[in-house]
């Protein structure tokens, strides 16, 4: 190979080289952005989401959301763990800021004389285990799992803060047979009891 035959290798590779560092360059622009400010990848463990999310399903959550507005009652959401925050939890919204959360008898009260009435995700045969009352704080949200059996949740190690969530659940991607676009939240109705 000649002098021309080395300096057009070099050149060859220096720009392919190039080439590779922009579409990397351009990868980290866009996905990097994507995945830290509007979508995370999540991956349910455990069955404490019965039998609306099941284990090994992979889910992406919105992260967007809570930015312009507030968690809302019956949102499914992924948080930072309280007494661990190196570990993320998935769990319903059950009671919102300042609002009294008593269980009693199987039943979840909100604020003394209203009932919640779940029956938009639970089968009618769920009982929530427990005796509690709890009001919350602001910025504060009382999370139940939908397996109330399986489930450690705000009934053994308390509220979670607005500042530990990271998202509602959005898209369940895999399965694909179960794959969902939760486009909005499962109405739940306040009922006097």
């Amino acid at each position: 190979m000649g002098e021309q035959g080395h300096e057009g290798f070099w050149r060859t590779l220096g720009s392919f080289f190039w080439e590779l560092l922009k579409a990397f360059i351009l990868a980290m622009v866009i996905i990097v952005p994507i995945r830290y400010f509007l979508v995370q990848p999540f991956f349910v463990r455990g069955a404490s989401m019965e039998p609306n999310y099941h284990d090994s399903e992979y889910l992406i959550v919105d992260q967007l959301s809570y930015r312009f507005r507030e968690p809302q009652r019956g949102d499914v959401i992924v948080f930072r763990y309280p007494q661990d925050e190196s570990q993320f939890f998935i769990k319903r919204i059950i009671g919102l800021p300042k609002e009294t959360i008593r269980i009693e008898d199987g039943h979840v009260f909100v604020n003394g004389s209203t009932q919640l009435d779940e029956r938009g995700y639970l089968s009618s045969d769920v009982r929530t285990g427990g005796q509690m009352e709890s009001t919350l704080r602001e910025g504060e949200y009382f999370v139940l799992g939908d397996n109330r059996e399986a489930s450690s949740d705000s009934r053994s190690w308390g509220p979670v803060q607005k500042k530990e969530i990271m998202g509602r659940t959005w898209i369940r991607a895999w399965p694909f047979t179960r794959f969902t676009f939760f486009s909005h939240i499962q109405p739940l109705l306040l009922a006097v009891p």
